[in-house]
């Protein structure tokens, strides 16, 4: 793949050149955004104090009621 792509930039102009490397910062920088969205997920066990005290829809209602 990589001696097709360089063959295919070979066959461009120079003046071009700029454009193939903006076009390939921009999918680079597409990846990289698409790499950080994923949820961390640190907030798992943040209500483990109450499990003895709520069921899950009641623990549900109540961070409701908390984070107003």
């Amino acid at each position: 793949m990589e001696s097709i792509i360089v063959e295919k930039l070979k066959q461009l102009p120079p003046e071009c050149h700029k454009e193939v490397i903006d076009f390939i910062d921009s999918l680079l920088a597409k990846k990289d955004a698409d790499r950080k969205k994923k949820p961390k997920l640190d907030w798992i066990g943040g209500l483990e104090e109450y499990r003895d005290q709520y069921t899950a829809l009641e623990l549900e209602k109540k961070t409701l009621e908390w984070r107003d």
